[in-house]
Formats: C-alpha cells, sequence, structure tokens
C-alpha cells in the first residue's frame, strides 16, 4: 500500500495534506518547518463549494500542515515540479511512494486527491492559502509587539492621539469579528456589517504613523551641530519604536479584515473569489511598500546621522558615540519591524566608532607629521649650519685680508718716515 499527500501551493506557503505519519515523514525528508493547521478552515473553506462535501470531509480527517516559504525551502519545493494553475495561480500535486517514504512522485491524475477537477475547490483552497499566510504574519507581528515591551499595549493605549484612540476601538471590534468566525465557522452578515467601516479608520491611523515617522526624519537632517543631533536622535530612539508598533498594529488588523473579507465572500459570492483574493493581494502589497519607503528613509537618515558623529568623534567623545548608539537602535528596530512583515531591508546598522580607535588614528597622523616635521627641521638646521660655516670662512677670510692690508700700509708709512 502507497501513502498519498496532498501538496498546494502559492506564494506565500505549502499546504501539506495526507495521513499524520505520512505528512511528518515529507516534512522531516525535506527539513521544511511547519505548523500545524485547524481542520475547521480546511473543512469550511472546501466543503462550502458545491459538491465538495466529500472532499471537505476527506480534508478534515486527515492531518494538514502550513510551510512558510523562504528561499531556501522554496527551492526545495520546486524540484517536485508541482503542476500550476493559470487561474488560481495555485501550484498542486499528489505526492505517492511506498509506504513509509514518500519520495516517490508527483501525481497530476484527475480523479487523485480531494482537490482534483474542481475549480471551485481550488478557488477555495487559493483564498485559504492567502488567508494562513496572512493570519502568519499576523502572529508574527504578535510576537514582534509582545517582544518590544510588555507594557507596550499599555503605552498605546495611553496615547491621547485621536488616530491611536480610534485604532484601539477598530481592534476590539476586529477582534470579537475574528473571535466569533473561529466559532461558528463563517462570518455572517451580522458579523461582516460590525467590521466593515473599520479599514477607513485603520488606514488613518496608518497614515498618521507615518507621518510621525517622517517628522522624526526631517528632524534629523535639520540639526548640524552635534549636540542638536543627539538630542534628536535620543528623540527618535524614543520615538521610533512607539509608532513602529502603531503600524505594525494596523497592518495587522489589515490582514485581520482582509481574512473576514475572503470569509465573507466565498459564503455569499464565491464566484468572485478569485478576483477578490488578487484585489486584497495587490492592496496589501501596496501598502508594505508604502511602509517600506517611509521607514528606510529613517533608515538612512539615522545611519548618515551615525556616520557624521563618527566622522567627528574626536572632537565630541561624549555626544558622537550617543549619536550613533541611538541610530543603531532605530536601525536595528527598523529591520526587526520589517522582517515581521516581509520587508526586505537594505542596510545594516552602523558600528560605533569607538574614541580611542579614532584617538589612536589621529596619534599615528601625528607622529607622521611630526617625523616629517622632524626631517625638515634637521634639513633646515643642515642647511643653516653649512650656509653659517660658509658665511664664518667668508668672514675669516675678509678679516684677514684686511688685516693684512693694514699692516702692509703701516710698514709704508714707517719706511717714508
Amino acid at each position: 500500500m502507497d501513502d498519498e499527500i496532498e501538496l498546494i501551493r502559492d506564494g506565500d506557503g505549502l499546504a501539506v495534506i495526507g495521513d499524520q505519519a505520512a505528512v511528518e515523514r515529507f516534512l522531516v525528508t525535506e527539513g521544511l518547518p511547519s505548523q500545524a493547521l485547524r481542520r475547521r478552515p480546511f473543512r469550511s473553506a472546501l466543503g462550502n463549494a458545491a459538491g465538495a462535501a466529500q472532499a471537505g470531509s476527506d480534508i478534515a480527517a486527515q492531518s494538514s500542515r502550513w510551510v512558510k516559504l523562504t528561499k531556501e525551502s522554496a527551492q526545495r519545493i520546486d524540484k517536485l515540479g508541482l503542476r500550476k494553475s493559470a487561474e488560481t495561480g495555485l501550484s498542486t500535486g499528489v505526492l505517492k511512494g511506498p509506504k513509509g517514504q514518500i519520495k516517490g512522485f508527483v501525481e497530476f491524475a484527475k480523479d487523485s486527491g480531494p482537490l482534483r477537477g474542481n475549480p471551485a475547490q481550488l478557488a477555495n483552497a487559493a483564498a485559504l492559502m492567502a488567508q494562513l499566510a496572512m493570519q502568519q504574519t499576523m502572529d508574527e507581528i504578535t510576537d514582534y509587539l509582545a517582544a518590544i515591551d510588555e507594557k507596550l499595549v499599555d503605552v498605546l493605549r495611553a496615547q491621547e492621539d485621536e488616530a491611536v484612540a480610534k485604532m484601539i476601538g477598530a481592534e476590539l471590534v476586529i477582534t470579537d469579528a475574528m473571535t466569533i468566525r473561529d466559532e461558528v465557522g463563517r462570518v455572517s452578515d451580522i458579523t461582516w456589517s460590525k467590521v466593515q467601516a473599520t479599514p477607513e479608520t485603520i488606514a488613518t491611523t496608518q497614515v498618521y504613523a507615518l507621518r510621525r515617522l517622517d517628522a522624526l526624519a526631517e528632524k534629523m537632517e535639520q540639526k548640524a551641530k552635534i549636540g542638536e543631533l543627539a538630542a534628536a536622535a535620543e528623540e527618535a530612539e524614543a520615538k521610533a519604536r512607539q509608532w513602529l508598533a502603531v503600524l505594525a498594529r494596523c497592518f495587522q488588523l489589515q490582514d485581520a479584515v482582509a481574512v473576514l473579507e475572503l470569509d465573507r465572500v466565498m459564503d455569499a459570492t464565491p464566484e468572485e473569489l478569485d478576483r477578490h483574493r488578487d484585489g486584497i493581494r495587490i492592496a496589501r502589497r501596496s501598502r508594505l511598500e508604502l511602509i517600506s519607503r517611509s521607514t528606510e528613509r529613517l533608515v538612512a537618515r539615522m545611519n548618515a546621522a551615525a556616520d557624521e558623529a563618527n566622522a567627528k568623534v574626536l572632537l565630541h567623545p561624549a555626544k558622537s558615540p550617543a549619536v550613533v548608539q541611538s541610530s543603531n537602535q532605530v536601525v536595528v528596530g527598523v529591520h526587526d519591524f520589517h522582517g515581521r512583515l516581509g520587508i526586505e531591508s537594505g542596510r545594516q546598522a552602523s558600528e560605533t566608532r569607538r574614541w580611542v580607535a579614532a584617538a589612536a588614528e589621529a596619534r599615528d597622523k601625528a607622529l607622521e607629521t611630526g617625523a616629517k616635521g622632524v626631517v625638515a627641521a634637521r634639513n633646515l638646521g643642515n642647511g643653516t649650519l653649512d650656509r653659517a660655516s660658509s658665511v664664518k670662512g667668508k668672514l675669516s677670510s675678509g678679516i684677514a685680508d684686511r688685516a693684512r692690508r693694514l699692516r702692509a700700509g703701516e710698514e709704508e708709512r714707517d719706511a717714508e718716515g
């Protein structure tokens, strides 16, 4: 008897469905880290399609795990040769092999696997894969916010900014909707009516947070003196983390709304599911690009400040390292933030140029200059001595000649007298 597993891949992840032991052997063999998936999402997503009740039941009875695609894991999966659908963009296949191995070949027979030959199921599966990727990002943002500061939630809730306060209200509504969705298995008209107005509130808060980060970057650009730059860098270190947290929360809530939205479309207008999924993906990418531009500008300004401080470390041995340290904290924070959202970052944080190293460099230059000065002085001295000797010789010769002339004149006067 052969083992058989179903593989479903989109641009973000790979779902592996089958007997639990077979699924685990495949993942271990391929070296793919994964996370377990709850049965309800597969049952609701695939079981709702017309004629797909049995397929949904088959999947629900099996084990399912999801693999987040990285460059390395994608290369491992590429070699399996999954077949890509032009309509949904999904790559699918059924991997079969002798029992205990799952190392055979990918099969594409229409009657094999719970997703074969049903376009509606494939569309639902594509939406489900998009939801899984967004939920993974949501989980990572939760971990990111917890890692920043355990009291950060209290800090956000204490914000007096009206935009942030409204976001907190939208967060409560969306959280309730997600809880109901997980319990009921679908998004009803009543549930959706509660959350459909929240995207505007979240977008307003996102723009507000981006402007606050832009203001920090502009303030850094306006400072010329090291003392002022140090104060601006310290302020940026303190405030950038908070506004990055606000941005992360906004992005998390926007993904949550998208998850609910896909469920709603899947239930109400399934024929529009593929187009709606594509629209969500494009809108999500646009948000990431907007966030990336703003945060990268802040990173560039902080790195420029660090370079400027390094260049003046000898004149400002206390302020310059402080600028670099604050700049590095901001840059590291942005890179961590980027990683959680899936944004590729550029230049890494600067290394603080220690005052001792700069002083040693200046000392070496001074010694080099001093050595050249000694040689020059020695040459000048030797030239002076040579000239003095020459002058001395000329003076001695002139005095001797004059003496001889004086003695000759005296002898002539004595002879005449």
